[in-house]
């Protein structure tokens, strides 16, 4: 598949941001990781590292996406998400910042509490303390419609509100984390290697879509694996295929529907649920490498890796980067079931 080699910082730069996110984020070894698998050379793509609001993934694309709030007048972002949503907490962080008002539809019934802290500690703390206002309503399934509704209710009141989309997952939001690829690439470069693949967690699919636009442009032959965490695997491959390609029309690149993989079978019972494997992960990688994960996300995500590792998808001598998405507030309300 053809393309201009235009290099992708520069098809980037035509869309503004807001520079809230501290980037570049760290590109670091994880070597006792490494060696307690046997290989291949690990590393980790630091997005929890990103400043504002204990970071995560989700920044990069509100970066993008709240510029285009601000320009277009808003005094209010409304989105949503469940109990210990990392996307909210960095929503409600970015609004506390610009100093706009936030509103959160907070999803119930998605997953049973598996804490008595779950309500109270971790995300849902941090959205108090960022002056979010909180609206309870019930899990549907559908992801954005309660969110669409309070949308609705605010602007009747005469507010002028911003729609951001539950894990802030849109087209825009996904050119927004095409900017990692920008990072990697020559971070890689300077320490000598060429990732065969970039592991992370995927759920509401914009964070892989960047990923895999961004990989066709500037690093080819790097494969993106996404560790599906929604045990909801065929919903991830569908979004993030309809993401990638809106994203790439917006990039000017073509799109190559082969080039996204959702890896199933490391969910868990299912979302918001950690089991066995995710609690090692979290395990090996707290005691190891000093690096916190949490259960729903990053600690699933690594899950997926290691049990990849240890069906030997790589050689000892390649590196794979797992990107580490955030979310280690939402470790603390789940301590008391994880046995740690």
């Amino acid at each position: 598949m053809q393309m201009d080699r235009k290099p992708l910082i520069d098809r980037l730069a035509i869309f503004p941001r807001l520079g809230l996110a501290n980037l570049p984020t760290p590109l670091e070894p994880m070597e006792r990781l490494t060696a307690h698998l046997g290989g291949p050379r690990l590393w980790v793509k630091r997005e929890d590292a990103m400043g504002l609001g204990f970071g995560g993934n989700k920044l990069r694309k509100l970066d993008y996406v709240l510029h285009e709030a601000l320009a277009s007048g808003a005094d209010t972002i409304v989105s949503g998400g469940v109990v210990q949503s990392n996307s909210q907490r960095q929503v409600a962080a970015v609004a506390a910042k610009l100093g706009l008002s936030c509103h959160l539809a907070v999803y119930h019934g998605r997953l049973e509490p598996p804490t008595p802290e779950y309500k109270t500690s971790g995300n849902a703390f941090l959205n108090r303390l960022f002056g979010a206002y909180l609206h309870d309503v019930p899990w549907t399934g559908d992801r954005n419609a309660a969110i669409r509704t309070l949308v609705g209710d605010l602007e009747a009141k005469g507010h002028r509100p911003y729609f951001v989309p539950y894990g802030v997952s849109n087209a825009l939001g996904a050119v927004g984390y095409a900017t990692t690829i920008s990072e990697i690439e020559p971070q890689a470069a300077r320490l000598g290697f060429v990732p065969a693949a970039i592991v992370h967690c995927t759920g509401s699919a914009g964070t892989q879509a960047g990923l895999v636009v961004g990989a066709a442009v500037a690093m080819p032959n790097t494969r993106i694996v996404g560790i599906d965490i929604d045990a909801e695997p065929a919903r991830v491959q569908a979004d993030v295929v309809a993401l990638a390609r809106n994203a790439s029309n917006l990039l000017d690149v073509p799109f190559d529907d082969a080039a996204v993989e959702v890896v199933a079978g490391h969910a868990g019972p299912a979302y918001g649920v950690p089991h066995e494997a995710t609690i090692e992960a979290i395990r090996l990688a707290g005691r190891l490498e000093a690096l916190p994960l949490d259960p729903v996300y990053s600690g699933k995500g690594l899950a997926g890796l290691i049990a990849l590792i240890r069906q030997g998808r790589w050689r000892k001598d390649e590196d794979v980067i797992f990107l580490h998405t955030g979310g280690v507030p939402a470790l603390f309300a789940y301590q008391s079931a994880l046995g740690i």
